[in-house]
């Protein structure tokens, strides 16, 4: 199977949701699927629910808390470099044909690593592997790089009227 890049950005909610369906849609059709997730470090429940399709789906975290709110610090930049490095040699070893980065546009928003790597990581996909991007603010450059972009646009959301995020719903 050839496979091609997809981004998912936006301020719109389900970003995430959308590339963890395609990830379950992926281990139905019996491909094997790692997620690899920059800046978040914290529980969400998707992590209870992959751990039970371990066998075709794996997920790592290479975040630590939430810094959305402050300057990302020295060890913020270590875990996503060392994930992007981590996942550089997933992509080689050909043993997953969906790759899911989360957050990598993020990542790349906040200088954790930067569009440029972004950019020869995808360049240097392997042509039997999806390759999936989401996160909100994608660079036009990914953008141009990608087969598909989505854009998830906010048009109303109940957090305006103070509305936390809720298990299950949006972590």
């Amino acid at each position: 199977m050839k496979g091609y890049v997809q981004v998912y950005t936006g301020n719109g909610k389900g970003k995430t949701t959308a590339a963890l369906g395609l990830a379950i849609r992926a281990a139905g059709a019996g491909l094997k699927v790692y997620i690899a997730q920059f800046v978040k470090g914290m529980k969400y429940s998707e992590l209870d629910t992959l751990a039970g399709l371990s066998d075709s789906i794996t997920i790592k975290q290479y975040g630590r808390s939430c810094f959305i709110y402050r300057d990302p610090d020295e060890e913020d930049i270590r875990a996503a470099q060392e994930g992007l490095a981590d996942v550089k040699e997933i992509m080689g070893s050909g043993k997953y044909q969906v790759i899911i980065l989360d957050e990598a546009n993020i990542a790349t928003h906040y200088n954790l690593f930067s569009v440029d790597e972004l950019l020869d990581f995808i360049r240097g996909k392997r042509e039997d592997v999806e390759l999936v991007i989401t996160g909100r603010m994608a660079d036009p450059r990914v953008l141009e790089e990608a087969d598909l972009v989505t854009e998830m646009r906010e048009i109303k959301h109940y957090y305006q009227k103070g509305i936390e995020a809720r298990d299950g719903i949006e972590k």
